[in-house]
């Protein structure tokens, strides 16, 4: 279900630093055939936002630490970051770096970067909040995991992954670490 993106306000313009102690990545995908449902989280390294006029010309980049995948299940959290799945020992950073910012600002098309495999990928924006020189974002995004080339489990491991990316960001570089 697609919902239009809630704007409380508009950030001001401004370099951001996402504070990555308020931020994360959270995903949802299934296991064993289809049938176990698997939720997780990944933790969000470092980033930031230039909130641009026009919205379009706005940039962004999130760095996601590989090894803070976490599910709740410490034998397949061991795996999945392991060589079989992220690899994290070569990879320890996926990144976002986005490419553009729709006018209307419902959509972030960007590159995901995950194992040195980049393909493109389109956020939607969910909803935005703002709170004096800092503001909060939400946006969703559904990847398959093959075309980055994680491979490993077909049929028990999920294909596809929801991700929804949640950040807050502060204006001048303020966040705390």
């Amino acid at each position: 279900m697609h919902t239009e993106p809630q704007l409380t306000q508009a950030p001001r313009l401004g370099h951001y630093e996402i504070d990555v102690s308020q931020s994360r990545v959270k995903f949802r995908t299934r296991h064993m055939f289809g049938l176990g449902p698997v939720r997780g989280t990944f933790a969000i390294r470092s980033g930031s936002a230039d909130i641009a006029e026009p919205l379009a010309d706005s940039a962004i980049h999130a760095e996601i630490d590989t090894a803070s995948f976490r599910t709740r299940n410490e034998q397949r959290d061991r795996s999945v970051v392991s060589a079989r799945f992220l690899e994290m020992a070569r990879f320890p950073v996926i990144s976002f770096r986005n490419g553009r910012v729709s006018a209307d600002g419902k959509t972030i098309c960007g590159t995901l970067t995950v194992r040195e495999v980049s393909k493109p990928v389109s956020l939607s924006i969910g909803q935005v909040t703002t709170a004096g020189p800092s503001f909060t974002a939400s946006a969703t995004v559904r990847i398959d995991r093959t075309e980055f080339g994680v491979t490993a489990m077909p049929g028990l491991a999920g294909r596809y992954l929801d991700l929804t990316v949640e950040v807050r960001c502060t204006l001048g570089g303020t966040a705390h670490a």
